[in-house]
């Protein structure tokens, strides 16, 4: 049972653990609060509570720890996002913060500086304990960003999102007791998306791409692998020469799986492999395209003989497209891949296997695609049989 005192004109409670006494200022003067107050106290002790009232967490150590969390159970590429954002939402509070959070490569291509960029900077959340952090600065950082940097609303979702499993991880796995036991940040309203502006090439167009980069054959196989399999820009870039089986089924099969090379792990996004079947049309660039011996035995080494780093190649796909005067990009063909089984008639569960998503994403994407087959699905009965009732 706890019960209250007061000192200097504020009230405070004091309760037993176990013999030993626990005391908190309730932070008024007010004995009607301060009852109020008790009873939230003496309820929570009920449940068998130690702690029924907020921790003290340095906001510091909370993003340190959910880091050292998330390194453990996410990808490299996870991580890199999530730390991303984090920056962007708090500041490189943390050394790790900083060092996961920018990529440490020279070679990739960085976004010219936007004359406006130092307009469109947004204040962070400013707080120096995680519990103190409130719903209302979670969605007033969100709004302005969202008012003064134009993000998408799949963007300020994305915050929300990262936010609200900071801080389910911590009160539920490092201890954190936040104020009411309430998550802030799913107390934020989501943001309505858009339904999804889905790009994908004709077959005049798929023609047009690939007798564009005729005069570069491996970044021609590499698009012509992108188009006749469905494969996400990282999943082309990680196989290596035996995920490639060209004497499997009929024409061959491509394997996505995770791996480590040289000590470096990489999974595919949904953390499940995949195999997809070679198509006539793909297998036919593959018999001409002999892979450069690389150091990881890479499929589609670099320039320099190592794995493409994904940036670099989205540049040297652009400069390549840029000279023919085509804008398409490695998602572009990505959703012509799943577009054309879709306008066939193929299930969405299919082409969701074919592209390691789920049906309800591919449903999102491409059930707009209705095939001439299913014209008559759409019939209840035949039009004679209708004139005769009607007659």
């Amino acid at each position: 049972m706890a019960g209250l005192f007061k000192r200097n004109g504020i009230f405070y409670a004091k309760w037993y653990i176990a013999g030993q006494p626990r005391k908190v200022s309730l932070k008024t003067g007010s004995i009607q609060i301060a009852k109020a107050k008790l009873r939230q106290i003496e309820g929570q002790l009920d449940q068998g509570e130690e702690n029924p009232l907020p921790t003290k967490t340095p906001l510091a150590q909370a993003v340190k720890t959910y880091l050292d969390h998330i390194r453990v159970a996410k990808s490299p590429n996870s991580v890199l996002k999530d730390a991303n954002i984090l920056r962007v939402i708090f500041g490189p509070i943390i050394p790790e913060l900083e060092q996961i959070g920018r990529k440490q490569n020279p070679r990739v291509w960085k976004r010219k500086k936007h004359p406006t960029d130092g307009r469109r900077k947004c204040p962070r959340i400013q707080a120096a304990i995680l519990e103190e952090i409130t719903t209302a600065q979670v969605a007033e950082f969100i709004s302005s960003s969202a008012r003064l940097k134009g993000l998408a609303p799949r963007t300020a979702n994305r915050y929300r999102e990262v936010l609200s499993r900071l801080f389910s991880w911590s009160m539920t796995q490092a201890g954190v007791k936040m104020p009411n036991d309430k998550n802030p940040a799913q107390a934020v309203e989501r943001y309505r998306q858009k339904a999804p502006e889905i790009r994908f090439l004709t077959l005049a167009q798929i023609d047009e791409q690939l007798d564009a980069l005729a005069d570069q054959p491996e970044l021609h196989t590499t698009v012509a692998m992108y188009i006749y399999a469905g494969l996400r820009r990282e999943e082309l870039l990680w196989l290596q020469v035996e995920d490639v089986d060209l004497a499997a089924g009929t024409n061959g099969m491509i394997r996505i799986r995770a791996k480590t090379v040289h000590d470096q792990a990489w999974q595919p996004k949904t953390r499940d492999n995949r195999a997809v079947p070679i198509s006539t049309a793909l297998r036919s660039w593959l018999d001409k395209y002999a892979p450069k011996p690389s150091i990881g035995g890479w499929y589609f080494p670099s320039p320099d003989g190592h794995r493409w780093d994904v940036d670099n190649f989205s540049k040297a796909l652009h400069v390549a497209n840029a000279r023919a005067k085509l804008s398409w990009t490695c998602l572009d063909y990505r959703h012509t891949f799943g577009s054309h089984l879709a306008s066939k008639g193929e299930s969405l569960y299919k082409v969701s296997a074919l592209m390691g998503n789920s049906p309800e994403i591919c449903r999102l994407h491409y059930a707009s695609l209705i095939p001439a087959t299913l014209i008559d699905s759409v019939e209840f009965e035949s039009t004679d049989k209708c004139t005769t009732q009607t007659a």
